[in-house]
């Protein structure tokens, strides 16, 4: 990327005061406010024009007096076609980079009228924000305009129909003819901004909603990504770009526009179905925007290397971008990062390592452990980019982790794409990335998605945020049946053993536990964002017994009740981490617990006390109903129904409830202090965790006290693999 200020400073064409905030354009003597966003892009503008464009600094002007009507106005830079600077060349409008579409269409028409107000002809129009620009012919005697590809360069009559091709520095540079361009990588600041305008001039006119708006950009970004793949040979033009149609074949304005349009349209479908043959499941439906606003889309993106740009930075752009679009519309599909790189970095993910999230999202988790891995390559085999040996080793550590390991499930068909696209960006990993209710059977998952990775008991590590609060209903979905926790917990307690009962409704999340203990190995390990809930309600005992027979507690991290605020959420939460025990293991718990309740029950004679006591309440309800019988000379039925009996009946009902009440709790007690005794014990991970890196609003905090939390539940972990703990 062309740091254009620095060489502006380096070659004497700009200088700045001590804080930056004052530039001086050191040819005019001009000092100017920095702080101004279009002053900004109008410093950059005027580089390019000198270091791009090669006209000498003698023949631009800025801030140009334009006498329109009565008033005065300034144009923002003027080029001359000659050295006296009489005849004006090339009109350029700057705007700032954060311009609207609707602002941005403004400039245009007022750049074009400054044309038309200065003296003798103005050739060429150039407007743009920095980060789009568009290109005009002017002819003031037919009051006429052109659309170009580009301005020429000095020296240069006319030019080419299109401005990017493959390769363009190695093409020689000819005196007197065109230079073309190849593409761009830019920051990740300014791709997010790219992006999110884009997103904006899709929805901003009202034909789409923000929603349709995100997945027709993704589908443009993914044709986007395809033209760039493409092979090429060197000068030949790239496919997602504004290629122009010259006015000697078609004179009339309006209809070069539509056919432009119409090529351009033709062109990305063509670059869309070659990508969907390679994979149907990334989009299933057509692009549903007109030639216009695929027109506007591209003018944004036409000019970026997405290929080349470091793939840390074009994927937090595209994070960011569909992390601002997420919290205001699907908030729950989106895990803040640093939630997701603390439980991404503690864990032993290696380039063998088969991975899994149950509910994606947004693939945030996924994209962290591509990352990881991807790093891991870094590590041993640093010098990959210029050793062909170790770039023959380093691609296919990470990437055959890409293509084969990562796994991804998402319900929403929307929020799959978006996934698959954030992979795509990260240059790969979205192949096992499926559309479908992760609730539902391994078998029944491989029937849908033909897709055999996903196999129950073969997963090394599970890393999941799954949706909170909502409910399985039996009545909705017949699955509920198939879940251990789907079913009436057994009462060792109970007095008579009751039929297998499944429940009405679940949560989701406690449904997710047992899903996620299925797809894992033995050995294998769940860290998961569980409602504090499940860690503190008496109600969920069942759910915290079942956790502790099927996973080794590793740690408990709790998380601020802000965690998730930003994203619509205000559920305390805290993540587990889990390690699943062998079938034996688990069978030898059970086992352990059921011989503890055996041995209390005989011990405590529960079941005789149980027994007495309702046979002394029957005697007592016969007795009281007799005596009223009695005294008021009615049947015993009717004894039963008045007040005096019902009154009576209840405070000896409470009596002896308080009774059994007091003798479950004391075998309860003893229960727990038993199972501490006799079973194994091991130590548990346990964290709190104030302050997370941001605040209830997202914005980013200076502490993240993860980080130092990270650090040792990972020294934690890695004494546990060494069989130690």
């Amino acid at each position: 990327m062309k740091d254009y200020i620095q060489l502006g400073i380096e070659k004497g064409l700009i200088s700045f005061n001590e804080d930056k905030s004052r530039i001086t354009y050191l040819f005019q003597n001009k000092e100017r406010n920095y702080n101004n966003p279009e002053e900004k892009v109008q410093a950059e503008t005027f580089l390019k024009l000198i270091l791009d464009y090669n006209y000498p600094v003698s023949r631009i002007r800025q801030f140009v007096p334009v006498t329109m009507g009565r008033e005065v106005k300034e144009a923002d830079i003027v080029v001359y076609a000659d050295e006296m600077c009489l005849s004006p060349h090339i009109l350029v409008e700057c705007k700032r980079q954060e311009v609207s579409e609707a602002e941005y269409q403004q400039a245009i028409e007022q750049a074009y009228s400054y044309a038309f107000a200065l003296p003798s002809d103005v050739k060429y129009v150039w407007v743009t924000s920095g980060i789009k620009s568009d290109y005009f012919e002017v002819d003031k005697s037919q009051n006429t305009r052109n659309q170009l590809p580009d301005i020429p360069q000095f020296g240069v009559d006319s030019i080419a129909t299109y401005k990017y091709v493959y390769g363009a520095q190695y093409l020689p540079e000819e005196k007197g003819k065109q230079k073309f361009f190849d593409l761009s990588v830019i920051d990740q600041s300014e791709l997010t901004r790219r992006f999110k305008q884009a997103h904006e001039a899709l929805w901003a006119g009202g034909q789409l909603n923000p929603s349709e708006a995100f997945d027709e950009l993704d589908k443009l970004i993914f044709c986007k990504i395809w033209d760039e793949r493409k092979a090429r040979n060197v000068g030949d033009p790239y496919d997602f770009q504004i290629i122009t149609v010259p006015k000697t074949e078609e004179k009339d304005e309006r209809k070069r526009r539509l056919i432009e349009n119409d090529n351009l349209y033709n062109r990305v479908k063509a670059l869309y179905e070659e990508g969907r043959k390679r994979d149907a499941e990334v989009f299933r439906d057509n692009i549903r925007l007109t030639p216009e606003k695929i027109r506007t889309v591209v003018s944004y993106l036409e000019s970026v290397n997405l290929g080349d740009t470091d793939l840390d930075s074009k994927g937090r752009a595209f994070e960011t971008f569909m992390g601002s679009f997420f919290r205001g519309n699907f908030g729950q599909y989106f895990t803040p990062r640093e939630i997701v790189d603390f439980i991404v970095d503690v864990l032993p993910i290696k380039h063998d390592s088969k991975v899994l999230d149950t509910s994606c999202g947004s693939g945030g988790f996924l994209l962290y452990a591509l990352n990881k891995v991807r790093n891991q390559a870094t590590e041993y085999y640093p010098n990959w980019k210029n050793d062909t040996k170790q770039y023959a080793k380093w691609f296919p550590y990470w990437h055959d982790f890409a293509q084969n390991n990562l796994y991804g499930i998402e319900i929403s068909e929307q929020i799959s794409r978006s996934a698959k696209m954030n992979m795509i960006i990260h240059d790969d990993g979205h192949t096992n990335v499926i559309t479908s209710d992760g609730l539902v059977s391994d078998e029944a998952l491989q029937a849908k998605t033909n897709n055999h990775g996903f196999k129950y008991g073969t997963f090394d590590f599970i890393i999941t945020n799954p949706p909170f609060g909502s409910s399985i209903r039996q009545s909705e979905q017949a699955y509920l049946k198939t879940y251990q926790l789907g079913k009436k917990e057994e009462d060792w307690l109970a007095v008579k053993a009751l039929p297998e009962n499944t429940r009405d409704g679940q949560n989701t999340e406690v449904l997710f536990i047992e899903q996620n203990y299925r797809y894992l190995r033995e050995g294998g390990y769940l860290a998961i964002v569980l409602p504090d809930g499940i860690l503190t309600n008496s109600s969920m005992q069942y759910v915290r017994t079942q956790i502790e027979d099927w996973f080794r507690i590793v740690a408990v991290v709790s998380m601020p009740q802000t965690a998730f605020t930003a994203n619509g959420a205000g559920v305390k939460s805290s993540v587990l981490f889990l390690k699943k025990w062998k079938k034996e293991q688990t069978k030898e718990l059970v086992d352990a617990k059921k011989d503890i309740e055996s041995k209390l029950l005989k011990n405590s004679n529960y079941l005789l006390h149980r027994q007495t006591w309702d046979l002394e309440i029957r005697e007592k309800q016969r007795d009281k109903a007799n005596d009223i019988k009695t005294r008021q000379r009615i049947t015993t039925t009717a004894a039963k129904q008045t007040e005096e009996y019902k009154t009576w009946n209840s405070e000896l009902l409470a009596e002896y409830a308080s009774k059994v009440e007091e003798l479950k709790t004391q075998l309860i007690e003893e229960y727990q202090q038993t199972k501490q005794r006799k079973l194994p014990d091991y130590p548990i991970f346990m964290a709190i965790a104030d302050e997370i890196g941001y605040d209830a609003t997202g914005k980013k905090t200076a502490n993240n006290e993860l980080d130092v939390i990270g650090e040792e539940l990972k020294k934690f972990i890695k004494t546990i693999e060494s069989d130690k703990l």
